[in-house]
């Protein structure tokens, strides 16, 4: 480090991960950072056409042949001038100086589209299908959930990501959303690949155009977080198990009140929390969905606590 400070040492380097997570922190806030986007179409073009007047003269590439290469190349140089080599290479084994389109789907190795399973293209994608089920657009959310299955993600994890998504944003709202994700996971299990990723890409469907809620999501984090940072609170004695003749003698589940024997199997005015405890409010349904019918049935209950005083 001394050394690239005092500008010692030059440090030139490139790499295809993402230097974030990858690079040293202290090196890489000294340092200046240049991304390279991905190529676009007259790009890519531009460096068929430069190899087309030298190395691959000899080649008569139709404009079919030269689509059908740019979109395998999908942004990348390098993969665009590997295949160039692999399309002259079977040419030359096959005595021909035509290639055509439907020789680069027979002759070539096409690797899959630009996705690395542990990069930053697998965490953006996935970022875009969970944002876009989020968002209510079932296209967009079969559009990436497609790109990952043809880049070859693991159809498992993506079903795990599907039962998440169905808790963290649609939640209580549709639970059936929570089902169908599970089923459309099991289904998978059953019957692999590529049938069960049908039932994956219909639980995508499904759960981009059901009704949205991260109530319980929110709730959890809240109810969790005051848990970690809060001091151990007792139980109150009402709330106690009293399994033995010495803990009802001390009191244990003393004045309990059974809410199935109560109006509307509802204790008002009971308290829950600890004694030193106020009712926090995590848990705010909101008004679509099911959660609608939760919100008014809370509010009715809390109106059954007023009248009973508390």
């Amino acid at each position: 480090m001394p050394y690239a400070e005092s500008g010692l040492v030059t440090l030139i380097g490139a790499t295809t991960e993402n230097p974030s997570f990858e690079v040293n922190s202290a090196l890489l806030s000294r340092a200046q950072v240049y991304v390279l986007q991905s190529l676009n179409e007259d790009e890519l073009k531009q460096l068929v056409a430069k190899a087309r007047e030298t190395v691959l003269a000899h080649l008569v590439i139709d404009e079919a042949a030269i689509d059908t290469l740019v979109g395998y190349a999908d942004g990348d140089a390098r993969r665009l001038l590997n295949l160039l080599e692999q399309a002259s290479t079977a040419a030359n084994a096959a005595h021909t100086n035509a290639i055509t389109a439907e020789f680069i789907q027979n002759a070539l190795t096409l690797n899959a589209r630009r996705f690395d399973k542990g990069g930053d293209n697998f965490y953006d994608q996935i970022s875009a299908l969970h944002k876009s089920v989020r968002g209510s657009n079932p296209d967009a959310a079969l559009y990436w959930f497609c790109r990952m299955i043809d880049g070859g993600a693991d159809p498992k994890y993506l079903s795990r990501r599907i039962v998440r998504m169905a808790w963290e944003d649609i939640g209580l709202a549709d639970p059936r959303a929570i089902q169908l994700a599970n089923d459309a996971a099991e289904t998978f299990e059953r019957l692999g690949s590529p049938e069960g990723e049908l039932a994956l890409g219909q639980a995508v469907i499904y759960l981009a155009v059901a009704a949205k809620s991260n109530a319980g999501y929110n709730a959890f984090n809240q109810a969790m977080a005051f848990v970690k940072k809060d001091k151990s609170r007792e139980v109150p004695v009402h709330l106690r198990n009293a399994p033995t003749k010495l803990m009802k003698e001390l009191g244990y589940g003393h004045e309990y009140r059974y809410a199935h024997d109560e109006p509307h199997a509802y204790a008002a005015g009971e308290t829950y929390f600890p004694d030193d405890m106020r009712e926090p409010g995590w848990y705010r349904p909101v008004p679509r969905g099911l959660e609608s019918k939760i919100a008014d049935k809370l509010a009715f209950l809390r109106k059954l606590d007023e009248d009973a005083g508390k």
